[in-house]
């Protein structure tokens, strides 16, 4: 894969504009549940929003992720930096997580 090209995983899976980034929505089951592990930086293009979603792992990750847990409305509801792989975090309160990799420019 070209160097800063997106997984082909994410490649066709739409878009929406989240906190001021335009990230990739996943859909599915495969997707949603392997989210940006397993990819290089590189690979997972600005970030993921996964719809219905309270709880994440970075079990496989291969960088740090920034995580924006958001209400109903899409507000942050909290936001965790920097976590580490091989971590679980959740926020009850969560209707989506914004996946995005850690040290990027946030809203």
């Amino acid at each position: 894969m070209a160097t800063g090209e997106i997984s082909r995983r994410l490649r066709r899976l739409p878009r929406l504009r989240v906190l001021g980034r335009d990230v990739t929505v996943a859909r599915g089951p495969f997707v949603r549940t392997f989210g940006l592990a397993l990819l290089d930086r590189e690979e997972a293009g600005p970030g993921l929003l996964i719809p219905r979603c309270r709880s994440v792992h970075t079990f496989g990750m291969r960088f740090a992720l920034d995580l924006y847990f958001l209400d109903a409305g899409g507000a942050p509801a909290s936001i965790h930096l920097d976590v580490p792989p091989g971590r679980v975090v959740s926020d009850r309160r969560a209707a989506a997580v914004l996946e995005l990799p850690a040290g990027g420019k946030s809203s």
